[in-house]
């Protein structure tokens, strides 16, 4: 009678294995949906914590995860990296640029469209995913001269690109022509067109919207969203991500490197400080750090290189002042090259080029002044500084004797006739340890 029980008991839990299995491998069976909130320049950081968020939502079996999303683009390798972390998940990706105003343009658009579901709040919009490469930014507003190598290079570049968001569209059933057309032309439409294009999904004015709208969305190869009713889990960055994510920024790199430099500069002209020189080599490694990240020009920052090594050489060269204001012109171009505004808002602001720009340059004039003060004001110390001191003679010069200055007795010789022991002094010349002297009138 037991046999029978027990062979009963060992398949039933084995049929609820083999149907826990099914379900996992079907989708998620969680009722917890879980949110991350990324803004910003699509960056090494944004790959890291978007690609953590969705390993997370994958290990704990939520039942979706949706990353909020506003970026002007960023870095291709950064997006493809997200991209494939959507597309191996096994929990559905749902992308939603929000709030109103916000976009999702340039590698955000890849982003979006490799969604399970696409959605955004109205007012918002997606698009211009044409590649540029950001290293090679040109002085003439960021056209840069096409022929040979380089027009092969981009049309490469552009091609791999469209194949790309063209393959994630189909693969999502999403509009592909349109997909050439961003990548191309560098379309962008705002949300209720993107809806009718075929681009996303849908509209929702906000997360408790977008979640009741997907409730029972079914996608393929996984269970029906069931979204209406779920707990809400907020997956933050950690502090050192939200530290790194704040420093790759245009215009924060632009005044770190501008702190920098001036903290160098005040260790190597008042050495002994130390405060200012590692305060400076923090500001520069941080801001070649973000330099870095987001491809700047090269160009752009020898100029700001260029512009800053004038500066020190204006303390070593009277140039009147020639050399800081070619040094001035040498910063803002570099500045203005730096970046492309046409890759999606990554560029320094006139603004911020304004505001460091000037009071740097008040910095230095200041410190020119005070250098230049000290190298034409008399000499305190060594021979130079003794001489025209006043004394005391200790014992008669005639013309050999000694002198008191301050504290201290010194060798000296008369220069103008004998000198009476306790009559005051003058020091005329230094000559090693002796000094030559005259009576004070």
């Amino acid at each position: 009678m037991r046999a029978p029980l027990l062979i009963a008991g060992i398949c039933a839990v084995a049929f609820a294995i083999a149907n826990a299995g099914d379900r996992t491998l079907a989708g998620p069976f969680s009722d917890k949906v879980l949110v991350a909130t990324y803004a910003g320049v699509i960056s090494p950081i944004a790959g890291e914590y978007m690609t953590a968020a969705i390993l997370r939502a994958n290990e704990e079996e939520y039942q979706a995860i949706v990353i909020q999303l506003d970026t002007p683009g960023g870095l291709d390798l950064s997006m493809r990296d997200i991209v494939k972390a959507e597309l191996a998940s096994r929990v559905p990706v749902i992308v939603y640029v929000t709030p109103a105003g916000a976009r999702a343009a340039s590698a955000g658009v890849f982003i979006a469209m490799a969604s399970d579901v696409a959605a955004m709040t109205p007012g918002t919009n997606i698009g211009a995913a044409h590649p540029i490469e950001l290293g090679n930014a040109s002085t003439s507003g960021g056209k840069e001269e096409k022929g040979g190598q380089s027009e092969i290079m981009e049309a490469k570049v552009t091609n791999d690109a469209t194949a790309y968001l063209q393959s994630i569209a189909r693969r999502r059933g999403r509009n592909a022509d349109w997909a050439s057309l961003v990548v191309n032309k560098s379309t962008s439409v705002p949300s209720g067109e993107a809806v009718r294009e075929g681009v996303v999904d849908l509209e929702a004015e906000d997360l408790t919207a977008l979640l009741e709208k997907i409730d029972g969305r079914k996608i393929q190869g996984r269970d029906p969203l069931a979204t209406k009713h779920a707990q809400i889990t907020r997956f933050e960055m950690t502090q050192r991500q939200k530290i790194l994510a704040s420093v790759v920024d245009p215009n924060v790199a632009m005044v770190l490197m501008s702190v920098g430099v001036a903290g160098i500069m005040i260790e190597l002209y008042s050495p002994g400080l130390i405060l200012p020189g590692i305060v400076g080599a923090v500001s520069l490694i941080t801001a070649f750090y973000s330099f870095q990240t987001l491809s700047a020009s090269f160009a752009g920052l020898l100029l700001i290189a260029l512009g800053f090594l004038l500066f020190v050489l204006e303390f070593k060269v009277h140039s009147f002042g020639l050399l800081t204001l070619s040094g001035t012109a040498s910063i803002l171009f570099g500045s203005l090259m730096l970046f492309r505004d046409a890759s999606g808002g990554l560029a320094i602001s006139k603004v911020t080029i304004v505001a460091t720009i000037v009071p740097l340059l008040a910095f230095l004039f200041g410190l020119l002044y005070l250098v230049r003060k000290v190298l034409r004001g008399k000499p305190r110390t060594g021979a130079e500084g003794l001489k025209g001191a006043k004394g005391t003679a200790t014992t008669a010069l005639a013309p050999k004797g000694t002198v008191s200055l301050g504290s201290e007795l010194w060798r000296a010789v008369s220069v103008a006739g004998d000198i009476p022991e306790g009559a005051e002094v003058l020091v005329v010349e230094v000559d090693g340890l002796t000094l030559k002297v005259k009576k004070k009138n």
